[in-house]
């Protein structure tokens, strides 16, 4: 198993730009691809964008597309998600989650999920 931790959430105005970081711990030699998913109040969990174990490939989300970047340095077991442009909508709990030798786009592929940061866009 491995652990993730999020951070770099907060409250910010429309347009603004944040970094979330996850940090994985545990058994971090696995080829873990991780993934980034979102949730505000009264929807489903819905991804953002994933990217495999190399950093070579990435997946993003329609809405994340041109907005948000998603990379990784594997020698400090962290990956980021860049966000530009922030829009109210991209309010809600966002979550990173890893999955063994994969980046799925589907959260039912994750087997390890961290507790989530906070992001909220104010208009």
């Amino acid at each position: 198993q491995v652990h993730l931790v999020e951070s770099g959430g907060g409250l910010v105005q429309a347009g603004a730009s944040l970094e979330l970081t996850c940090e994985l711990s545990g058994r971090t030699h696995s080829s873990w691809g991780v993934g980034w998913f979102r949730q505000s109040p009264g929807n489903e969990r819905e991804f953002v964008a994933a990217i495999r174990y190399s950093g070579l490939t990435t997946y993003y989300a329609t809405f994340a597309r041109g907005r948000f970047t998603i990379s990784r340095d594997n020698a400090k077991n962290t990956v980021y998600l860049q966000m530009g442009g922030l829009k109210p909508e991209d309010t809600g709990l966002y979550y990173c989650a890893a999955q063994d030798g994969g980046a799925s786009m589907k959260a039912e592929n994750y087997e390890n999920w961290g507790q989530g940061t906070q992001v909220t866009v104010s208009s």
